[in-house]
């Protein structure tokens, strides 16, 4: 593979000469846009709630959140902010293929960023889905984890338009499986392997890790390399997709969602690993501390108003 420029290191500077979208303070919560999370299943209906939550506390202005029927009335008190809908299943807890159609039927209008795959059942009827979803919401943002990289596209469909619209998440074993190479050979190269999975799927790819990289179709490499030991843990990732797929739904093009929540995750375990220790903190308490990283970061320039 070609070389090009050298990978950047995400930083604090880095970061504040690349501010989010200014959030305007005399608008209300669809000014902040609405995030909507496909996600959840029998045997992990908590992911939903980690990411959900997670895209809240980085600002999103609201929350759909779209799980099988089985499990919305367990996971509807643990999210009193959000609107809860639940999609038709098929006995083997996977969704069956006309969930996509209510996806769309109803929230096609109002949601600004879509997220699909955290704690979902990997079936045969997910590919068609995501294919339907991406086809139908031609222009929305969305940010595909788990379950759905296995069945995601080449070439996501709105890609065509030379406007790169997606963010991946896999972890080494997943971006194996996505390119057909083994995991160790993607742990060896993270970076060539991630650029390549960006350039085959027209997507701006997160390669989590202990050092994570994201890479751009166009050939733009980042490199956060602060990563803390307890971010290890279950539903971690859930989190992770939660706060980009906020970052996209309040304005964040592709790239800069993916940057921002790569590193906002990373600060937050750096927080709770100062105040808790290296492990034991649970994926749960990490967006609780995504607020305050975002004021010190942003400092005055977070919002339109005239505070003082």
């Amino acid at each position: 593979m070609a070389q090009g420029a050298p990978p950047k290191r995400i930083s604090r500077a880095l970061l504040r000469r690349w501010p989010l979208p200014l959030l305007d303070a005399k608008g209300d919560k669809e000014a902040r846009g609405t995030a909507l999370v496909v996600a959840g299943s029998a045997e992990m209906p908590g992911a939903a709630i980690l990411a959900g939550v997670a895209a809240l506390r980085i600002g999103a202005g609201r929350l759909v959140v779209a799980v099988p029927a089985d499990v919305a009335i367990a996971i509807a008190p643990h999210l009193p902010e959000a609107r809860v809908v639940a999609l038709p299943t098929s006995p083997d807890g996977g969704l069956v293929a006309s969930a996509g159609k209510r996806v769309v039927a109803m929230l096609a209008q109002t949601a600004d960023a879509l997220l699909v795959g955290p704690g979902m059942v990997g079936s045969d009827t997910l590919t068609p889905i995501i294919a339907f979803l991406a086809a139908r919401l031609p222009t929305m943002p969305l940010a595909l984890d788990a379950a759905a990289l296995a069945t995601a596209p080449r070439r996501i469909d709105g890609a065509k338009s030379g406007v790169t619209r997606a963010v991946l998440t896999p972890h080494a074993g997943e971006m194996a499986r996505m390119l057909g190479v083994e995991r160790a050979a993607v742990e060896r190269s993270p970076l060539e392997f991630a650029l390549r999975a960006a350039r085959d799927y027209e997507a701006v790819v997160v390669l989590k890790a202990g050092t994570s990289v994201i890479a751009h179709p166009r050939g733009t490499v980042w490199v956060h390399e602060g990563h803390t030991v307890g971010l290890g843990t279950s539903g971690s990732g859930d989190v992770l997709a939660g706060l980009i797929t906020g970052l996209l739904a309040r304005g964040a093009a592709p790239e800069q969602a993916a940057v921002w929540g790569v590193a906002t995750h990373g600060y937050a375990g750096r927080a709770l690993a100062r105040r808790v220790g290296d492990v034991g903190f649970l994926a749960r308490e990490i967006a609780g501390e995504v607020p305050t990283i975002l004021r010190d970061l942003a400092g005055r320039k977070g919002t339109r108003s005239g505070a003082k």
